[in-house]
């Protein structure tokens, strides 16, 4: 039988590129809905997995759907991910708005998983790489606009070290202070507190995948005062 739509009026439609180009806006239409940016290698959404996941394509592959990290952990912030969502089908995620990942020191979701799609070398949740936080939307912040605001600051487990306030002159007022929370990558864990304490209707900070929004400066660089004996 004919692959080609019937009808297609010499434009070479085909079924197949039909169905390809609906699952893409479907997928699309699911990031944008969990404010999602970035789309994997195996054409899905990416997802805030849970502590200790591999790399995406592998933790899809290893991940046998199973649900015993959804079982195993005692908040109910991992979910199995639907068809339609923009996540590949029944692998566990985290929806940091709406319960993050809690840090559990005995990461009960890591042990649980049978097929090592969650790596058990993981021992120190505070070293687990779910993600990054951005202070993505910096007009609607309200530390910035000049308010006392510390929400995502005092929500941190990695208390002082992945969120830190750093102060500058509220140039509007030309007296008051700014009290700027800034994100440190080498010791965010990604677990989303921040972005689910997030006062405002849409949160200033949200949770992204580190290699989307994470730079990295080229071998050839030299920074003298990082040098040695510097």
């Amino acid at each position: 039988m004919s692959d080609k739509h019937d009808g297609d009026g010499g434009h070479g439609v085909t079924r197949r590129g039909f169905l390809t180009a609906a699952n893409a806006l479907g997928v699309a239409a699911g990031a944008a809905a969990l404010g999602i940016v970035s789309i994997s290698g195996e054409g899905w959404a990416y997802a805030q997995r849970p502590p200790g996941a591999l790399a995406e394509r592998k933790f899809v592959s290893r991940c046998i759907k199973c649900g015993q990290c959804l079982r195993a952990c005692p908040y109910d912030a991992i979910v199995m991910a639907e068809p339609g969502s923009g996540v590949a089908p029944g692998t566990p995620y985290i929806v940091a708005r709406k319960k993050p990942c809690y840090m559990c020191e005995d990461l009960p979701c890591v042990k649980a998983c049978p097929s090592g799609a969650l790596d058990k070398s993981l021992t120190d949740v505070r070293k687990a790489a779910m993600g990054l936080a951005v202070l993505s939307d910096r007009e609607n912040c309200l530390a910035l606009k000049g308010l006392r605001c510390e929400s995502c600051f005092n929500a941190c487990p990695v208390t002082g070290k992945a969120i830190t306030l750093e102060t500058h002159v509220n140039e509007r007022t030309g007296k008051h202070t700014i009290f700027e929370p800034v994100v440190h990558s080498d010791s965010c864990t990604g677990c989303g507190k921040c972005e689910n304490a997030c006062v405002l209707d849409l949160p200033a900070i949200r949770v992204f995948d580190k290699d989307s929004v994470k730079g990295a400066v080229g071998k050839h660089y030299r920074f003298g005062w990082l040098d040695e004996g510097a």
